[in-house]
């Protein structure tokens, strides 16, 4: 564990630079201690594939105090008790044709079928090791290395909402409409950031996520089902055991 103060009132937890299970499964254990503390001087925590950073009240503690009194380095990543249940988001996806222009590539590259880059993203449960570029925009690891798939060359200038991609050896979505050069290849009807719902996001780092094969008519119905305020998104949520 690396501490270091970056300006007057945040400081940065790091752990290996590596993308892995166990690091984010240390970095979640540090966060949720630190958060279970209530020190006052805490103002935020937020993290990172690797990283936390920590926002405090300078004002009223200095770093040292502060370090000093969190007494980080005792953490004890064995309890049980810092760690909550996770939740896993299994998500409805169309794969291919207009909703997943890039499937096509993602085979190819990896020399089987379109029927066989799905059955291998479907199967895996993703963990949300960050949430950034845009609000809900999740950053997953666990993709099965047959479909790892670099960035497009000429990023796109607008990708759909709720389109799903790979980019090398990850896999996300598009919250938003945005600019992009991931490999989309399928697009998922749940709006999974709305500012007008509570929770505004459906999970949040250290959670997971699953995806599964829809048709295009269930897709249309889920998303008349979301603009008429009925859908039930308790159904999308489980524990990861």
């Amino acid at each position: 564990m690396d501490i270091q103060q970056i300006n007057e009132t945040h400081f940065m937890i790091y752990e290996k630079n590596e993308i892995d299970s166990v690091i984010r499964e240390k970095i979640s254990t540090i966060s949720l201690y630190i958060e279970g503390i209530n020190h006052p001087a805490i103002l935020s925590v937020t993290s990172s594939y690797r990283s936390l950073m920590v926002a405090f009240d300078a004002q009223q503690y200095s770093f040292d105090t502060l370090i000093k009194e969190l007494n980080l380095q005792n953490v004890n990543f064995n309890l049980q008790n810092n760690v909550k249940s996770k939740k896993l988001i299994t998500l409805p996806v169309v794969y291919g044709e207009q909703h997943g222009p890039d499937i096509n590539v993602v085979a190819e590259h990896a020399n089987i079928t379109e029927a066989e880059v799905i059955k291998l993203h479907t199967e895996e449960k993703y963990l949300i090791y960050a949430i950034g570029f845009l609000p809900g925009c999740p950053f997953l690891g666990g993709l099965n290395k047959k479909i790892y798939t670099p960035r497009k060359e000429t990023p796109r200038s607008k990708i759909k909402s709720g389109s799903v991609g790979i980019a090398h050896n990850q896999t996300g979505l598009y919250p938003k409409e945005s600019p992009g050069g991931w490999q989309i290849i399928g697009r998922t009807p749940i709006d999974v950031f709305n500012l007008k719902r509570n929770p505004m996001i459906l999970y949040e780092a250290g959670d997971y996520i699953s995806f599964k094969s829809i048709d295009e008519e269930e897709f249309n119905k889920i998303d008349l089902e979301i603009k008429r305020g009925r859908f039930d998104y308790s159904q999308l949520v489980g524990e990861m055991k």
